[in-house]
Protein backbone atom coordinates (compact mmCIF):
# COMPACT_ATOMS: atom_id res chain seq x y z
CA UNK A 1 0.00 0.00 0.00
CA UNK A 2 1.30 3.49 -0.94
CA UNK A 3 1.25 6.49 0.71
CA UNK A 4 -2.22 7.79 -1.46
CA UNK A 5 -4.36 5.28 -0.17
CA UNK A 6 -4.45 6.54 2.83
CA UNK A 7 -5.22 10.02 2.13
CA UNK A 8 -7.66 9.34 -0.89
CA UNK A 9 -9.95 7.22 1.55
CA UNK A 10 -10.13 9.69 4.47
CA UNK A 11 -11.15 12.21 1.71
CA UNK A 12 -13.68 9.53 0.51
CA UNK A 13 -14.60 9.22 4.27
CA UNK A 14 -15.15 12.98 4.95
CA UNK A 15 -17.20 13.04 1.63
CA UNK A 16 -19.48 10.31 3.07
CA UNK A 17 -19.74 11.83 6.25
CA UNK A 18 -21.53 14.72 4.07
CA UNK A 19 -23.31 12.49 2.40
CA UNK A 20 -24.62 10.66 5.46
CA UNK A 21 -25.54 13.94 6.71
CA UNK A 22 -27.24 15.61 3.89
CA UNK A 23 -28.91 12.78 3.08
CA UNK A 24 -30.49 12.47 6.84
CA UNK A 25 -31.44 15.93 6.54
CA UNK A 26 -33.18 15.36 3.14
CA UNK A 27 -35.14 12.18 5.14
CA UNK A 28 -36.26 14.42 7.87
CA UNK A 29 -37.25 17.35 5.66
CA UNK A 30 -39.33 15.20 3.54
CA UNK A 31 -40.36 12.08 5.75
CA UNK A 32 -44.00 13.20 5.37
CA UNK A 33 -44.04 13.15 1.84
CA UNK A 34 -45.55 10.22 0.52
CA UNK A 35 -43.23 10.88 -2.90
CA UNK A 36 -40.33 11.31 -1.69
CA UNK A 37 -40.23 10.12 2.04
CA UNK A 38 -40.26 6.22 1.51
CA UNK A 39 -37.67 6.61 -1.23
CA UNK A 40 -35.38 8.70 1.05
CA UNK A 41 -35.88 6.88 3.55
CA UNK A 42 -34.25 3.66 1.53
CA UNK A 43 -31.74 5.93 0.08
CA UNK A 44 -30.27 7.32 3.58
CA UNK A 45 -30.20 3.72 4.64
CA UNK A 46 -28.10 2.43 2.12
CA UNK A 47 -25.84 5.80 1.68
CA UNK A 48 -25.22 5.36 5.79
CA UNK A 49 -24.41 1.33 5.40
CA UNK A 50 -22.08 2.65 2.52
CA UNK A 51 -20.12 4.84 4.70
CA UNK A 52 -19.82 1.94 7.26
CA UNK A 53 -18.30 -0.29 4.43
CA UNK A 54 -15.68 2.29 3.81
CA UNK A 55 -14.77 2.24 7.32
CA UNK A 56 -14.38 -1.56 7.25
CA UNK A 57 -11.87 -1.08 4.13
CA UNK A 58 -9.79 1.44 5.78
CA UNK A 59 -9.61 -1.08 8.77
CA UNK A 60 -8.88 -4.20 6.76
CA UNK A 61 -5.59 -2.10 5.39
CA UNK A 62 -5.10 -0.46 8.82
CA UNK A 63 -5.45 3.31 8.16
CA UNK A 64 -6.05 5.12 10.52
CA UNK A 65 -8.96 8.02 10.47
CA UNK A 66 -8.89 11.60 10.28
CA UNK A 67 -10.57 13.41 12.79
CA UNK A 68 -10.15 17.18 10.72
CA UNK A 69 -11.70 16.30 7.43
CA UNK A 70 -15.06 14.34 8.44
CA UNK A 71 -15.58 17.19 11.30
CA UNK A 72 -15.01 19.71 8.43
CA UNK A 73 -17.44 18.17 6.03
CA UNK A 74 -19.87 17.92 8.83
CA UNK A 75 -19.85 22.89 9.20
CA UNK A 76 -19.78 22.36 5.59
CA UNK A 77 -22.83 20.76 5.46
CA UNK A 78 -24.22 22.68 8.09
CA UNK A 79 -23.16 26.04 6.66
CA UNK A 80 -25.03 24.63 3.30
CA UNK A 81 -27.87 25.41 5.08
CA UNK A 82 -27.88 28.91 5.06
CA UNK A 83 -27.94 29.09 1.81
CA UNK A 84 -31.16 31.45 0.23
CA UNK A 85 -33.39 28.71 -1.05
CA UNK A 86 -36.41 31.56 -1.70
CA UNK A 87 -37.89 31.13 1.70
CA UNK A 88 -36.68 33.79 4.82
CA UNK A 89 -36.70 30.54 6.71
CA UNK A 90 -37.58 26.95 6.51
CA UNK A 91 -37.39 24.22 4.21
CA UNK A 92 -38.41 24.58 0.28
CA UNK A 93 -38.70 22.98 -2.67
CA UNK A 94 -35.76 24.81 -3.85
CA UNK A 95 -33.71 23.03 -0.58
CA UNK A 96 -34.65 19.64 -1.96
CA UNK A 97 -33.67 19.96 -5.39
CA UNK A 98 -30.47 21.49 -4.16
CA UNK A 99 -30.03 19.02 -1.84
CA UNK A 100 -30.90 16.18 -3.96
CA UNK A 101 -28.09 17.40 -6.82
CA UNK A 102 -25.37 17.40 -4.35
CA UNK A 103 -26.47 14.29 -3.17
CA UNK A 104 -25.72 12.66 -6.77
CA UNK A 105 -22.37 14.47 -6.67
CA UNK A 106 -21.62 12.41 -3.81
CA UNK A 107 -22.91 8.83 -5.17
CA UNK A 108 -21.18 9.37 -8.20
CA UNK A 109 -17.76 9.59 -6.03
CA UNK A 110 -18.59 6.69 -4.23
CA UNK A 111 -19.42 4.69 -7.88
CA UNK A 112 -15.48 6.29 -8.80
CA UNK A 113 -13.98 4.72 -5.28
CA UNK A 114 -15.40 2.01 -5.56
CA UNK A 115 -14.48 1.32 -9.15
CA UNK A 116 -11.26 2.43 -8.38
CA UNK A 117 -10.71 0.13 -5.85
CA UNK A 118 -12.35 -3.06 -7.92
CA UNK A 119 -9.41 -2.20 -10.11
CA UNK A 120 -6.96 -1.48 -7.36
CA UNK A 121 -7.18 -3.88 -4.92
CA UNK A 122 -9.34 -6.51 -6.10
CA UNK A 123 -8.00 -9.41 -4.44
CA UNK A 124 -7.40 -7.30 -0.68
CA UNK A 125 -10.75 -6.86 -0.59
CA UNK A 126 -12.82 -9.28 -2.54
CA UNK A 127 -14.63 -9.81 0.29
CA UNK A 128 -15.99 -6.82 0.34
CA UNK A 129 -17.77 -7.08 -3.62
CA UNK A 130 -16.64 -4.09 -4.44
CA UNK A 131 -18.81 -4.48 -8.17
CA UNK A 132 -21.52 -4.99 -6.21
CA UNK A 133 -20.67 -1.64 -4.41
CA UNK A 134 -19.94 0.00 -7.36
CA UNK A 135 -24.00 -1.73 -9.07
CA UNK A 136 -25.55 -0.30 -5.51
CA UNK A 137 -23.78 3.44 -6.27
CA UNK A 138 -25.35 3.07 -9.82
CA UNK A 139 -28.69 2.32 -8.69
CA UNK A 140 -28.83 5.08 -6.11
CA UNK A 141 -28.06 7.32 -9.07
CA UNK A 142 -30.77 5.95 -11.05
CA UNK A 143 -33.56 6.87 -8.17
CA UNK A 144 -31.40 10.11 -7.14
CA UNK A 145 -31.97 11.37 -10.92
CA UNK A 146 -36.25 10.70 -11.05
CA UNK A 147 -36.28 11.81 -7.63
CA UNK A 148 -34.34 15.21 -8.90
CA UNK A 149 -36.90 15.52 -12.05
CA UNK A 150 -39.43 15.18 -9.98
CA UNK A 151 -38.05 17.86 -7.49
CA UNK A 152 -37.32 20.11 -10.27
CA UNK A 153 -41.10 19.57 -11.51
CA UNK A 154 -42.17 20.60 -8.12
CA UNK A 155 -40.05 23.51 -7.51
CA UNK A 156 -39.15 25.11 -11.01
Amino acid sequence: MGKLLPIYLNDHLAGATLGVELARRLRGSNQADPEFGPALSELCAEIEADRETLEAVMERFDIGRSKLKPFVAVIGERVGRLKLNGRLRGYSPLSRLDELEILQLGVTGKLRLWLALEQTHADDLADFELGALAERASGQLRRLEALHLKAAALAL
